[in-house]
């Protein structure tokens, strides 16, 4: 996927805006949108992120400045990641807020946040470069300005809506490695798992736990995801040692966790918990990150190691 700058800011003679009513107009401009469509999405840079994508000709991504303004707008309302995407293609406010009321078709899908999440963690993990903290960072002045707009909208600064960000994206990897070795158990092994963890290889499952999780969700989320981890360790046992699915369950909990007075939490940064030798993608554990040819960009050793054989 290659990366293209958003370049739709302006309205069209076919904006859905232009054909609300003079008293719709006048209340949305009366919003919490007005002052994100002006004070906030215009200063939303996306070139930073242009090297999370290949720059050769492809399909090009959803855009980065609509997906960082729905991150914050999620963090804002307590949403979860489906009501955001819903609310985009049926809330003109929304629409407004991030520029895309001309728009015909609505950019968000239900990866769409997911998706950039992994990315931007995967960057910082491997470059110990932070966008999202430097795009919070630029945006706290105009976060600040919307926290006194609106009654419905949570009290939170640029830091606080960067951390729950950052808490969605582990939670998620360590999710995803717990679900593969419960779903390789299952399948592959034909073992009967604990009754607490066949959720875990459910086809909705990822959903109810993701795609559906609001931000003061996380933190019972993650406890629970660690306690299964805790779990299926113990379950496992001895077996199971020559599984991929084993391996990388073992190798995110070692990378992403510590034992602290006898139970487990998240590595914090106290403890280094950014490493360029982490996991980040349970998909493909050995992509990383490096500079070729005066240009950055990802690439997985594996594959190119196969390449190479080849």
């Amino acid at each position: 996927m290659s990366f293209r700058e958003n370049s739709c800011q302006q309205l069209s003679f076919s904006d859905s805006y232009a054909r609300l009513t003079t008293r719709e107009q006048k209340a949305l401009d009366n919003s919490w949108a007005k002052v994100f469509a002006e004070d906030i999405f215009p200063y939303i840079d996306e070139k930073p992120y242009a090297v999370l994508y290949s720059s050769k000709a492809s399909r090009p991504n959803t855009p980065i400045n609509v997906r960082i303004g729905a991150m914050i707008i999620k963090e804002m309302f307590g949403c979860s990641d489906d009501e955001v995407v819903e609310n985009l293609m049926l809330d003109i406010r929304y629409q407004y807020a991030l520029h895309t009321t001309s728009f015909d078709e609505q950019p968000l899908s239900d990866k769409s946040l997911s998706r950039l999440r992994c990315l931007c963690y995967d960057y910082e993990a491997t470059t110990g470069i932070d966008l999202i903290h430097n795009t919070m960072t630029d945006l706290a002045e105009g976060i600040c300005k919307l926290m006194n707009i609106s009654p419905n909208i949570r009290r939170m600064d640029s830091l606080m809506i960067e951390a729950n960000i950052k808490k969605l994206s582990r939670l998620e990897l360590l999710y995803t490695c717990v679900a593969k070795l419960c779903i390789y158990l299952k399948d592959k092994a034909c073992t009967e798992l604990p009754s607490e963890l066949l959720h875990y290889t459910e086809d909705n499952d990822f959903n109810k736990v993701i795609y559906h999780n609001r931000s003061e969700e996380s933190d019972d989320k993650l406890l629970a995801i660690l306690k299964d981890a805790d779990t299926l360790l113990a379950f496992c046992g001895s077996d199971h040692h020559d599984a991929t699915e084993y391996q990388l369950f073992i190798r995110c909990i070692s990378e992403q966790t510590v034992m602290d007075l006898g139970s487990r939490r998240l590595k914090t940064k106290e403890d280094g918990d950014m490493e360029p030798t982490m996991m980040q993608n349970p998909s493909d554990p050995d992509a990383t990150f490096r500079s070729k040819a005066g240009k950055d960009h990802f690439m997985s050793c594996r594959k190119h190691s196969d390449k190479k054989q080849i």
